[in-house]
């Protein structure tokens, strides 16, 4: 199955939490909405309060992607070192799936 990505900025990153969301040219805002008010994703909010404190640091990107019926967050954080974690997230549950630093 094609994968679906949304990306999110980190200006609007807090928006998801409230139900509002950044559309893209493969998943529409409102499947988004639909999909956090269904509890089938969790809030960015909740997400990031995770993420930080699996990795401390600066949110770079974020992206909402489903592949094979699943549906995981990919964030990159920059930490005090300047080296960018990537964590995959499960967007259901919240729990790190994947987890990698690039230099």
């Amino acid at each position: 199955m094609k994968a679906k990505t949304l990306i999110v900025t980190t200006l609007v990153a807090a928006l998801l939490g409230s139900g509002a969301a950044l559309a893209s040219d493969r998943m529409r805002h409102n499947e988004v909405l639909q999909l956090r008010e269904s509890g089938q994703i969790m809030a960015m909010e909740e997400i990031m309060t995770r993420a930080r404190q699996e990795q401390p640091g600066h949110l770079i990107e974020a992206e909402l992607e489903r592949e094979d019926g699943r549906y995981t967050y990919e964030l990159k954080i920059l930490d005090a070192e300047g080296r960018v974690h990537e964590l995959e997230m499960d967007a259901a549950t919240g729990r790190v799936l994947k987890r990698k630093i690039k230099d």
